[in-house]
């Protein structure tokens, strides 16, 4: 289904809870699901589904940092990891999908010889493969869960460190405090996301996070894939989802399935149509 249900378990939602404010006083905060329209803003959501480019993260970081990483990094990890189940098992899947890109005429495919050819033989074509897909921005499962693979060797070596917006980190733990379950649905591995949020600027947020969606749950721009997401959480009705995203057209797809659904404007995010009926909001501090 594509959920990583990987964090411990937050707790019974509660209707009120206490919440320590800025200033040492217990604050009363209204719980998920409860009418909060003394204060204009309608009921809070259950459940939250954050994007992470553009939304949680800036878009710099991922085409910046981690994309180049990748693809600096594709040659070094499949020499160093090339007998390795997890690296035999990334190959198997780079195959099916180059075969698949060479009957359709992709640009940049180019036929992965057999095992009988060499190990540096399938790997220069492995690494040709992979930087075309990179550079093609494509949101499949072969390059995603290649790339999660060589992030983790970056994190582990404290040459990558996750990055998220000011506003991010407090409105986590806010809505963790109000009883919210939040989520992530990403292009990138259920693998790539938890190292993104495991080890940021503002240290490990996982703990704010209540599971991990990616591609195997559907692509992001497909109706079908937020359906799937409302089913698996388990909500009464896909609306207490609220979907956030930086994408026009996944903002569609999740309010055709039902979903609450708003527009993250972030500095270098994609322009929306003019006629677009969307909330936007520029920080999660307007939520």
């Amino acid at each position: 289904m594509g959920l990583d249900w990987s964090t411990p378990n937050h707790g019974p939602i509660q209707k009120f809870k206490g919440v320590l404010g800025c200033n040492g006083n217990v604050k009363m905060v209204v719980k998920a699901g409860m009418d909060n329209s003394d204060n204009g803003t309608g009921p809070l959501p259950r459940c939250i589904v954050l994007d992470i480019e553009g939304t949680t993260t800036p878009i710099t970081f991922v085409a910046d940092v981690l994309f180049p990483y990748a693809r600096d990094n594709v040659g070094r990890h499949f020499s160093a990891t090339y007998k390795t189940a997890e690296t035999q098992n990334d190959i198997k899947l780079l195959r099916a999908q180059v075969e698949d890109d060479l009957k359709q005429g992709v640009d940049g495919a180019v036929p992965i010889p057999t095992d009988d050819a060499g190990k540096e033989e399938v790997i220069a074509a492995l690494v040709a493969n992979v930087e075309a897909m990179i550079k093609a921005d494509r949101k499949i499962t072969a390059l995603k869960q290649l790339q999660g693979h060589i992030w983790r060797t970056g994190f582990e070596n404290n040459e990558l460190e996750g990055v998220v917006y000011d506003d991010v980190p407090e409105a986590l733990e806010k809505w963790h405090a109000l009883g919210i379950k939040v989520y992530i649905y990403s292009s990138g591995s259920r693998l790539a996301q938890r190292l993104i949020f495991g080890k940021t600027n503002y240290g490990d947020l996982r703990k704010y996070l209540s599971g991990f969606f990616d591609t195997t749950v559907g692509n992001k721009k497909e109706t079908h894939s937020y359906i799937e997401i409302a089913e698996s959480l388990g909500v009464d009705k896909p609306s207490d989802i609220l979907f956030l995203t930086d994408v026009f057209q996944e903002a569609v797809a999740a309010k055709a399935a039902g979903l609450e659904v708003m527009i993250s404007i972030r500095p270098g995010n994609v322009p929306l149509p003019d006629d677009h009926s969307f909330k936007t909001i520029t920080s999660f501090t307007e939520i």
